[in-house]
């Protein structure tokens, strides 16, 4: 089980992927102005927990000033979704930490981000 997830959570139904990143990210970190850059990622987690048997995920590319997160969720409420903490990690943090990131590949593929853009179409991850 990884120790770091990027924000997110489920499409609600009718919800476009534009909408509920935007209501995840105001939920979890209080970020509410935002330009929605280009779908780089994708990642297809399988997992049995009750009826639900996995997810997939689309990581979007979103470029903010920095600012100090404030999730318009409770902290009673982000600890119902597992959330413990809400920071944010420079390159170098991510290369030196402990934690196990998901997706495991998520040092390598923000740097090659950094270095050369997104790709020019969004690809699998993999776990």
């Amino acid at each position: 089980v990884p120790d770091v997830l990027a924000p997110g959570g489920g499409v609600g139904p009718g919800e476009s992927d534009e909408q509920a990143l935007r209501r995840e990210l105001a939920e979890e970190a209080g970020l509410e102005s935002f330009d929605l850059g280009p779908l780089a990622w994708t990642r297809t987690h399988y997992f049995e927990l009750g009826d639900w048997q996995g997810q997939t995920e689309r990581f979007y590319i979103v470029r903010v000033p920095a600012f100090e997160p404030s999730p318009l969720l409770t902290w009673d409420e982000l600890s119902t979704e597992h959330v413990t903490a809400i920071r944010w990690w420079t390159l170098g943090e991510l290369d030196a930490a402990p934690e196990t990131f998901a997706p495991s590949c998520l040092r390598a593929l923000l740097r090659e981000l950094i270095e050369s853009g997104p790709p020019a179409e969004p690809f699998d991850v993999g776990v």
